[in-house]
């Protein structure tokens, strides 16, 4: 580092499950990457990557590659059809392989149908009232009359799945997956009505035929109730990601010792707050002391509420108004004249003092 030549720096790559969850699981632990042909949000065929982690055991699997936005082009959204389908055959996969211990990531989501597909494509019937099963996507919720478990695939039920999210929403109403999420997914104000209709009307479903109460369980709403989707008909653990990927990489013991944390974001705003990696780490960080400073592609509405979960400073990386393309393509040069920029204010004891002469 040319301010701070004489530190000593650890970068740890941390992930709040939602994009670089496998990254930060699989690669960083020595693990192995596999990639299969699944079902797309949209029903086409998609390449996903998973992975297993370095024990040999513990599956990792990020939703966001097999039922993501990313996949969807712009014009093409619409969370009245997509699916998680494809997160299902993934799930499926590690299950046929023999892995009893899986992660699923959750973020990034392109679907809003409360985890419907990843259910249908490991057995579960979802079936309407004239015993015919439903159709991909979050509308057709509304007619579900019946669920039929009886074909759950073997062995899903033995595995331990951890379902990690970024988010702690329930499955519906204002905070809910479609009021917050749907929007972003391609959903009218007229449509995300419609969806939280349809998942509140599943989640009735659920606790009638399982006995399962996931309607206003935080973080059911992940990935457009795909959490929910996850506890219901798998049985999985819901658990904030960070909390999961620090625990993993010993980030605790990595603190140890340190003088200041730097984190980041590609957006700081208000939803920050609940449960992303900078908030994560600021968490940890705070209970040694330990100053934090968040750099951040940009700005939206709220973002000074990280302040109050222990964040000391945001720094943007832009130096001038540029196209998000632009910014893109400037990433690594933006970051590195906004850190230099930040330790130069450190040296000078805006923030921290040196202990150097």
């Amino acid at each position: 580092m040319s301010i701070y030549p004489e530190a000593e720096v650890v970068q740890i790559p941390v992930a709040d499950g939602g994009d670089g969850t496998l990254d930060a699981l699989v690669k960083s632990t020595g693990g192995e990457l596999f990639t299969s042909l699944v079902t797309g949000p949209l029903g086409e065929p998609v390449s996903a990557l998973w992975g297993v982690m370095g024990d040999g055991h513990t599956t990792v699997i990020e939703m966001a590659r097999a039922s993501g936005l990313a996949l969807v082009p712009p014009r093409r959204r619409n969370p009245r059809v997509t699916t998680t389908y494809g997160t299902g055959e993934l799930i499926r996969e590690a299950v046929d392989r023999g892995y009893r211990r899986i992660v699923v990531g959750l973020g990034g989501s392109a679907t809003n149908d409360g985890g419907a597909g990843m259910a249908q494509a490991l057995g579960v019937r979802l079936l309407d009232s004239n015993g015919k099963e439903l159709p991909p996507g979050g509308a057709a919720l509304s007619r579900l009359a019946r669920i039929d478990m009886s074909g759950l695939r073997r062995g899903v039920m033995e595995a331990r799945i951890t379902a990690a999210t970024d988010v702690t929403n329930p499955l519906c109403g204002p905070s809910g997956a479609a009021a917050i999420y749907g929007p972003q997914k391609g959903a009218s104000p007229e449509v995300v009505e419609e969806l939280d209709k349809a998942l509140d009307h599943l989640s009735h479903i659920i606790k009638r035929n399982l006995g399962v109460d996931v309607r206003d369980v935080p973080r059911a709403g992940a990935a457009g109730g795909l959490g929910a989707g996850l506890m219901a008909f798998v049985n999985a653990e819901v658990e904030s990601g960070i909390d999961l990927v620090c625990q993993v990489l010993g980030v605790d013991e990595h603190l140890v010792g340190a003088e200041l944390v730097i984190t980041g974001e590609g957006r700081v705003d208000a939803s920050t707050i609940y449960d992303k990696a900078p908030v994560g780490v600021a968490r940890r960080a705070k209970a040694r002391a330990i100053p934090v400073i968040a750099m951040v592609g940009s700005l939206g509405p709220g973002y000074e509420e990280v302040y109050k979960h222990g964040i000391d400073a945001v720094v943007p990386l832009l130096d001038r108004p540029m196209s998000f393309e632009e910014s893109i393509s400037r990433t690594y040069g933006l970051l590195r004249s906004a850190t230099e920029r930040t330790m130069r204010l450190l040296r000078v004891g805006v923030l921290i003092p040196s202990s150097a002469p």
